[in-house]
């Protein structure tokens, strides 16, 4: 089997179970919190907890993209899985929500296991094979989220919370340990230009194309943790009954990413013949209008095939922006740029939910929904308007010169 190859398929796996073991233990952390003595402000300290990873993470990213180009992808895999599986192992044990946090923060500062993966297939993978690559790495990465709550679900009813937690991080462990023994990093040059995360963000904003790229992670990441806050509400109140909605409510929850496991390899491979940059137009496009298409059904089966819908098309939208990256970034910046996109997406993830939170303070479910809706036909605008800044006409060599052909 050639390498790259190998790599996808070990990747694969070890981002499926280390997204599996993120899914079946957060989630949960509001009924974690009880078990250690919260009783009060519970939903203040689950927003401040969910949070503080991702505002811990956009501060750290930036550095640890400098090391993976001074030292490899495949180390930095290895570190973040390591300290995961300590964080998750450590938290079975903690006492009380201060612990929790300091946890939480070092969660954000510490791993980025699925973003140094990333980076290192779009670095090892031939070029004609990115978008497939990519494409099939978001595939692991839907799935794990999908069978993760059902897996964290079933272990905290059987033997606890806590237990939970030291499942994934064993999990995570297993992970470590193929990556460790299977993968193998060929096409990396260690960055010997000197400088700092300071200068990393000079060199980014020099690249024009790559900003664009930053900028549409923002929002797109955005969009997302915008609805999902409100979402259990809503799809309780489409449901006939309680007991119903909250039987359904998974399921619902798990259609894009159903959708994603689907559809994503079979955008991937239209990306490596068409350009990321069109495919990223019609996922942002369909994403749109496939999230208003979600406020027309007044019932849970015609909400649910919506969301279905809208998954087909999402699921295109972050391979092609990963994919946009490779193509737009210099070989010994690649690291740095996949980190500084890591930053984008944790900033997308903390402004998301404050959006979310204050529209629907204010206004019905449906306007929520409406301005996530906006958001992406606004971005597939931009695309659609900025498509020659998108289209890589040369092939990146090193930091600073001219962009790569598809």
């Amino acid at each position: 089997m050639e390498v790259w190859k190998r790599n996808l398929l070990v990747l694969w796996f070890g981002v499926f179970f280390t997204s599996a073991s993120f899914s079946m233990v957060i989630p949960f952390l509001p009924i974690f919190l009880p078990e250690i003595g919260v009783t009060d402000h519970i939903e203040l300290w689950s927003g401040l907890l969910f949070s503080a990873a991702f505002f811990a993470g956009a501060i750290a990213s930036p550095f640890w993209g400098r090391v993976a180009d001074k030292y490899g992808r495949k180390p930095m895999i290895i570190r973040a899985g390591l300290f995961l599986f300590i964080i998750y192992l450590l938290t079975a044990f903690v006492t009380n929500q201060y612990q929790l946090l300091v946890l939480r923060i070092s969660q954000g500062l510490l791993t980025g296991f699925i973003p140094g993966a990333i980076a290192l297939v779009g670095t090892n993978t031939p070029g004609t094979k990115v978008g497939y690559a990519l494409s099939m790495i978001s595939t692991a990465s839907a799935s794990g989220g999908i069978v993760g709550p059902l897996i964290g679900g079933v272990v905290a009813q059987l033997v606890g919370n806590r237990m939970a937690f030291g499942s994934a991080g064993i999990i995570v462990l297993l992970s470590t340990i193929l990556i460790i023994l299977f993968v193998k990093e060929e096409n990396f040059k260690p960055s010997k230009e000197p400088g700092s995360v300071k200068n990393d963000l000079k060199i980014a904003c020099r690249n024009k194309p790559f900003m664009l790229v930053l900028l549409l992670t923002v929002v797109t990441a955005s969009s997302i943790l915008t609805i999902e806050p409100i979402l259990p509400l809503y799809i309780m109140e489409l449901g006939s009954s309680t007991g119903k909605a909250v039987m359904v409510a998974g399921l619902v929850f798990a259609l894009p990413g159903i959708a994603s496991t689907m559809f994503a390899p079979l955008w991937g491979k239209w990306a490596d013949k068409v350009g990321f940059h069109r495919v990223l137009f019609i996922g942002l496009l369909g994403g749109g209008i496939g999230t208003f298409a979600q406020i027309m059904f007044a019932h849970i089966i015609g909400f649910s095939i919506s969301r279905f819908v809208f998954g087909i098309f999402f699921c295109a939208v972050f391979p092609a922006l990963n994919g946009l990256v490779v193509k737009f970034t210099a070989e010994d910046f690649r690291g740095r740029a996949f980190s500084l996109n890591q930053t984008a997406t944790q900033i997308g993830g903390m402004t998301g939910p404050l959006i979310g939170g204050v529209i629907g303070g204010f206004f019905p479910a449906e306007f929520v929904f409406a301005a996530t809706g906006i958001m992406l036909l606004a971005a597939a605008i931009f695309v659609y308007w900025k498509e020659q800044a998108l289209r890589p006409v040369k092939q990146v060599k090193k930091s600073g010169r001219a962009l790569a052909s598809q």
